[in-house]
């Protein structure tokens, strides 16, 4: 056993989607370092492309190949799948990553932002993954589960994130649906498992990362000082989908600085 086998990839087929930008580019060059031939897919077929060639340029064993999936409805889904079907036969790491935010102050918020939101954040993974099954059960063995892995938020955990309600509320249900699916595909040896995520810098969160200067100032607000990096993405996404993860399931991992242990204040200490 050596750090190498732990976590290699070599060989294995990957699908990211919302791959070309954030967490999801984070763990689709992770996985073609580790040498999986990985699949990106989102709404901007072109971007996904265009993310393709970068990690193809690269000196590393895998490869990529991207095109366009729309998670927001049905006929969205059936087509992406009918794209995966096409490119590969087996399926051996599904990330769920794709998703959208909406925000609005108490008040303010519109019926719309709650259908459109949950449909994707929650439906869309939920009926892609069910879709999948025949080609990750194909990848499955006792030794080797295929592996689901689910983003979440710490916003899905923590009482926070003000104004982004249907979003918190979404990543709350993505947290839960890990943690059935996990239980109901153990015997087909798929594993499934979210990350959560606090705050990376990601277009997503863009108004608050993109300047270096409120970057830092982001980062003073979670309890190890900074925000996330690609390698916290990385390390998790390979630990997860890697021989070194095989026996983890249902399991949320907390990639979020220390946010989802924040609590008030020593309400008595403070007040001494």
């Amino acid at each position: 056993m050596t750090p190498e086998t732990l976590f290699s990839l070599t060989g294995k087929t990957a699908l990211v989607t919302g791959g070309a930008t954030g967490i999801g580019r984070m763990a689709a060059e992770a996985f073609v370092r580790a040498g999986a031939h990985v699949l990106i897919a989102s709404r901007k077929g072109d971007a996904c492309q265009a993310v393709a060639t970068e990690l193809n340029a690269l000196d590393a064993p895998g490869s990529a190949e991207g095109f366009a999936g729309d998670l927001g409805s049905e006929a969205g889904i059936d087509a992406l799948v009918d794209q995966v079907n096409s490119r590969v036969k087996t399926l051996d790491i599904l990330m769920n990553n794709a998703g959208l935010t909406w925000g609005a102050p108490m008040g303010q918020f519109p019926y719309d932002a709650w259908d459109k939101v949950m449909s994707v954040n929650v439906a869309g993974i939920f009926h892609l993954t069910q879709k999948l099954l025949p080609l990750l059960m194909a990848s499955a063995e006792d030794e080797n589960p295929a592996r689901v892995i689910n983003v979440a938020s710490v916003m899905g955990e923590a009482p926070m994130g003000d104004g982004a309600y249907s979003y918190s509320a979404s990543k709350a249900a993505v947290i839960h649906l890990t943690k059935i699916m996990a239980k109901e595909l153990a015997p087909y040896r798929i594993t499934v498992n979210a990350l959560a995520p606090g705050p990376f810098v990601s277009k997503m969160t863009a108004f608050a990362t993109a300047n270096p200067e409120t970057r830092k100032k982001v980062g003073q607000g979670v309890p190890l000082g900074r925000v996330g990096r690609d390698e916290d993405i990385a390390g998790c996404v390979l630990f997860l989908s890697g021989q070194g993860g095989s026996y983890v399931t249902g399991a949320v991992i907390p990639v979020s600085g220390g946010i989802n242990v924040q609590s008030g204040g020593n309400i008595f200490a403070d007040a001494l």
